[in-house]
Formats: structure tokens, C-alpha cells, sequence
């Protein structure tokens, strides 16, 4: 199912191809996020021409609406959305644990009560596998117990042991045709808690492994130190995932710590606050000094938005409320995300990615406001 196809000589950089179904995904790769089956503002056609390989389904806010009757009615979420590359499916725990509020964990699962109306819900790692198999993902992720990243430490033991006898019950679940399943490794900023929940995931044998607990409040040295105590303990034949990651300068980092797919709503989260992301950083295009400016958002992107539109323009759509102004700007973000993908496979291939790496770290300034989002979207119910 996954192929490794090279590895970087100066980095842990891989380069990699998983097979599904309904198509052969390209690593490292990223996934926008279509939370509610569909990525905002996006339709399936310009998804296409910004070259999206697969794109996420969030299986909780699917089972409230609209539900898995409707969904298994249309034939599943390929066909509810005609959308006929892959899709991955979170498990929804992630979600249902956010609502700290509404939520009573119990060994089999978790009772919780809707973020819209209050009804009484349940939802455990077999309930939460079943859903995916009705909506037909062709990668399914477990339900697992994602902690606060400063939870104290019995806390974390607790959600550790909890995630593991999910997982292996998980894994025993009937599964969607040609439907791969994977593992989530929590342990916080614990190395040896890391260590234990990775090792127990890999001998349970899942088609691939994600690195859960990241982009959850915690500074960036702390989440890339997390990755770096987990990677380690994943096995070199399968793929790796790092959910809810990142920022443009974050990929390029966690591509150099051996990590080959990666999902965010940032691109069409900023996009909606009118920010545009470019290869120097990132920036508001409704700030007054985009009044009287003819260019592009960059000269050298090829997306739709670039080729066709001035800042000036797309700055007076989204200070008036045109719905336009929030396609653009979404749209050329979310393609900037994935040609900055294409170019890391290009790098990896060529053998030269640890160049590129390079020069992407003088050029790219970080910003604070983009680290703040990415924490908003981490503590976010939907995107």
C-alpha cells in the first residue's frame, strides 16, 4: 500500500507513493481540510486544478449532520459529494474531546452531548470505525484520547493506555472495501510515554501511523520536539502522518524530520480573515497599503487568483463582504500549500531538498498572527 521511494541523504526527507483504491497519493503530501464534505469556499473542480491528491472528511461532524443515514443513503461520502479521489477520515475523537464541557469519558468510549442542539450522543472506537466504514473513506483513522498538552502526568498515562486498548479494538472493526486504517501515537511531551504508545501502535500492524497531540497549545519547540521523540519508533515501510500540521516554514521542518502527509485549515481559515500566505511569509491583504497595489498576491504563483487579480482588487472584495474575495484568496492559499509540496517532491527527487530547506529558512518570516490561529484551529471544533 505505501512504497518508500527515496530517502534524502542530508535529511530524514522521504519521498514516498500509497496506493488506494481510488487513486496513488504522492509524499510527502497535504490534505485539505473538508470538514463537513467539503473544503470551504472550494469547489471540487478548482480542488482538482490545484493539484489536491486527497482531501479530509471529519467523521463527528458528519454523524450530527447529515448523519450516516443520508450519507449511507447517497453511497457513501465519495459519491454524497462526487468527489472521486481519496479521502481520510478522522475518527471524530479529537472533536468530541474538545467538548470538555459536554463529555463523559468511559472505558468503552465517550457520552457527549451536541455542540449544536445538546443532544445526548455516543461515540467509542467501534462506533467510530463503523461510521467510517458508512462513509467509505479510504483511510480511516482510530479513535484515540488526545490530552491537553500541559495535562498532568497520570492524565497523560491514563490517555495513553486508553488510546492503546482503542487502537486494538479498532483494528479488529469491519472496514470499507480496500480501506486502510491507521494508528495514533499520543504520549505528549512525554519521550518515554511517546516511546511506549508508538512501539504498542507498530507491533498492532496498522497500514500507517500519525503523531497525535501536536498543534494543540503547545509552543512550536515543544510540538517539533514531540515529532522527533516519536519518529524514531515508526517503521520505515509506512506512512507518517502529523494531524493538524502546519504552517508553510512547519512542513518544510517536518518533512526534514521524516514525516509524509500532513493536514490544516489554515489555508482557507486565514483566507476568510484576509490572509494570504506567500514563500516570504504571510500578510493581510486587507491592510490599507493593498488599496492602489496592481500586483498579484505573488508574481510567481500560477494559481487562478494570481494569474487573474491585483491585491487591489481582492482587497476591495473582502472589505465590502463579497463572497468572491473569500473564493480568491482561499484558493490561492490553498494552492500555495500544495505546490509547496510539489516543489518538496521535487527537492527529494532531485537531491536537493536540504538546499531548499535552507534558503526556505532565511527567506520565510514566521508570523505571530498565523502561530495564534494555528492554535484557534487546534482547540476548534470545525474549520
Amino acid at each position: 500500500m505505501f512504497k518508500l521511494l527515496k530517502e534524502d541523504s542530508q535529511t530524514k526527507a522521504r519521498l514516498g507513493r500509497i496506493q488506494t483504491p481510488r487513486g496513488t497519493i504522492e509524499t510527502p503530501v497535504f490534505m485539505p481540510v473538508g470538514t463537513q464534505a467539503t473544503v470551504k469556499t472550494l469547489d471540487n473542480r478548482e480542488l482538482l486544478e490545484c493539484g489536491s491528491q486527497i482531501i479530509l472528511g471529519n467523521t463527528y461532524h458528519l454523524a450530527i449532520r447529515p448523519g450516516m443515514e443520508i450519507i449511507s443513503k447517497a453511497g457513501g461520502l465519495h459519491r454524497f459529494m462526487n468527489w472521486e479521489r481519496p479521502i481520510l477520515t478522522d475518527s471524530g475523537g479529537f472533536q468530541v474531546f474538545s467538548l470538555a464541557k459536554l463529555r463523559k469519558i468511559q472505558p468503552d468510549g465517550v457520552a457527549f452531548r451536541s455542540h449544536l442542539d445538546g443532544s445526548p450522543h455516543f461515540l467509542g472506537p467501534a462506533e467510530s470505525m463503523e461510521n467510517q466504514r458508512i462513509i467509505g473513506s479510504d483511510i480511516a483513522m482510530v479513535f484515540d484520547h488526545c490530552p491537553p498538552h500541559d495535562a498532568p502526568i497520570k492524565e497523560m498515562e491514563a490517555a495513553v493506555k486508553r488510546t492503546l486498548d482503542w487502537a486494538n479494538i479498532c483494528r479488529d472493526q469491519k472496514r470499507a472495501p480496500g480501506q486502510q486504517v491507521f494508528s495514533i501515537a499520543q504520549g505528549g511531551s512525554r519521550a518515554e510515554l511517546r516511546e511506549e504508545c508508538t512501539k504498542r501502535l507498530v507491533e498492532m500492524d496498522f497500514d500507517g501511523y500519525a503523531v497525535g497531540g501536536v498543534s494543540v497549545g503547545e509552543t512550536e519547540p515543544e510540538m517539533m520536539k514531540a515529532i522527533e521523540q516519536t519518529e524514531p519508533y515508526l517503521p520505515i515501510t509506512k506512512p507518517r502522518y502529523a494531524m493538524g500540521l502546519g504552517t508553510p516554514s512547519q512542513l518544510v521542518e517536518l518533512v526534514a524530520r521524516g514525516i509524509d502527509m500532513f493536514d490544516c485549515v489554515l489555508p482557507t481559515r486565514v483566507a476568510r480573515n484576509g490572509t494570504a500566505f506567500t514563500k516570504y511569509g504571510s500578510f493581510s491583504i486587507k491592510a490599507s497599503r493593498e488599496k492602489e497595489n496592481w500586483s498579484p498576491i505573488d508574481p510567481d504563483c500560477d494559481c487562478f487568483t494570481c494569474k487573474n487579480f491585483t491585491r487591489a482588487y481582492l482587497r476591495h472584495l473582502l472589505n465590502v463582504g463579497e463572497i468572491l474575495g473569500l473564493k480568491l484568496a482561499s484558493l490561492h492559499n490553498t494552492y500555495m500549500f500544495l505546490d509547496l509540496m510539489r516543489q518538496i517532491r521535487e527537492h527529494i527527487q532531485n537531491g536537493t531538498f536540504a538546499d531548499f530547506r535552507s534558503q526556505y529558512r532565511k527567506t520565510y518570516i514566521p508570523s505571530t498572527h498565523i502561530r495564534e490561529q494555528t492554535e484557534r484551529a487546534a482547540s476548534a471544533l470545525c474549520d
